[in-house]
């Protein structure tokens, strides 16, 4: 006997109810990592990460200090444009509370 084709919306029902709870799940997991606090570790990499890609700062020379989400900026940068920029780009950072920007300016 051939298929008429009826069992089809049945396998689509269950097909349906799979992808909900799959979707479903990916909310909590969202949600639940959302909740996680951000650690020192994680806001200084980030930092650093910004800074070497920015095209102004070009900041491979840098020191990035993270204390309890205060984030403290050392190092020389040559312009006053890169010093202020650096501080805008770590302030930007998820998790940062504030910015210390003891970056010298040193001319070459």
């Amino acid at each position: 006997m051939r298929s008429t084709g009826v069992q089809w919306p049945e396998e689509m029902k269950i097909k349906r109810i799979a992808l909900s709870f799959v979707l479903l799940l990916n909310l909590l997991a969202i949600a639940v990592a959302a909740d996680k606090p951000i650690t020192d570790d994680y806001i200084s990499d980030s930092v650093r990460q910004k800074l070497a890609g920015d095209s102004v700062v070009k900041g491979g020379a840098i020191e990035v200090e993270v204390k309890d989400g205060a984030v403290t900026l050392k190092g020389k940068v040559q312009e006053p444009r890169q010093k202020a920029k650096a501080e805008r780009i770590a302030k930007k950072v998820k998790g940062v509370k504030s910015v210390a920007n003891d970056l010298q300016i040193e001319k070459p």
